[in-house]
Parts: C-alpha cells; structure tokens; sequence
C-alpha cells in the first residue's frame, strides 16, 4: 500500500499495523476469491453496504453475498486497496478510508471502476475486524 496516508488522531504504530493489516488482508482474500477469508475480516456482528448498494447485516450475510459474486460476476476482477486515511473515533475504533485501483491477476493496473470505501475497523476479542463500512464504486478521476 503506497502513497500517502493521514492520519487523524492518535492512532499508534501497533494500531496502524493492525488497521492496515486487516485492509491487505481483504485486499488478498477478493483478489484469490475467498469468501470464508473475506468473511472473517468481518465482526460478527457487522454491518455492510457493498458497491451494489446491499445492506450486508452480520459476518454470515457478508460471505453469503460475496461467495457467487467472488465465483460469478467478479471472478475476473482483482484490485489494489490502499489506505488512504485513518482518523481514531474512540479507543479501538478506526475509521479507514480505502482508495480501490482495478487490476489484471498480476497487479497491473487496467481499464475500470475504482471503488472509494469506508471501513470502521475496531480491536474485538478476535482481533481488529470491519464491524462497519460502505464500499462505492467511482470512476478514475473521482477515485484520485
């Protein structure tokens, strides 16, 4: 994840790590496919709007949903997710902005919608997980 990021608010090292680690992990899990990976990013109890518009309510509905996507209509794409921003809300709560780029399976980038997301990430028993968030896609000038 290259390029510049902003952080807003006291978001130590440790937590920056943690944050950033969840969004490649989710960048990983889309670009091989993975529901059940993508999924556990997510806290049990989450709630999610994807690029579709489709309120996501829990980690279930989240791999329910992506599963025939990730193997259909999005099996030919792949992406590269970079942080962008980071802005502590509370103790344990990290708003994260997320810039998508289209890509070809080798990383390079192509031709095609970019996304813009927001993810709250926030420290659970089971580690840091997306317990909220909305993904948009944009175009590539609205996306820079």
């Amino acid at each position: 994840m290259a390029g510049e990021l902003l952080v807003a608010g006291d978001v130590p090292a440790d937590v920056r790590e943690a944050v950033t680690g969840v969004v490649a992990a989710l960048e990983q899990a889309f670009n091989t496919k993975d529901a059940v990976a993508l999924g556990s990013l997510f806290g049990e109890r989450a709630s999610w709007t994807d690029a579709l518009g489709r309120r996501l309510d829990g980690r279930t509905a989240v791999i329910e949903s992506s599963a025939p996507a990730l193997q259909g209509f999005l099996r030919n794409s792949f992406a590269r997710y970079e942080v962008t921003k980071l802005l502590a809300i509370a103790d344990d709560v990290i708003a994260v902005n997320v810039t998508q780029t289209p890509t070809d399976a080798d990383g390079r980038p192509v031709e095609g919608p970019h996304g813009a997301a927001l993810y709250v990430v926030a420290r659970q028993a089971a580690g840091w997980k997306i317990v909220a968030g909305q993904n948009n896609a944009v175009d590539a000038q609205s996306a820079a």
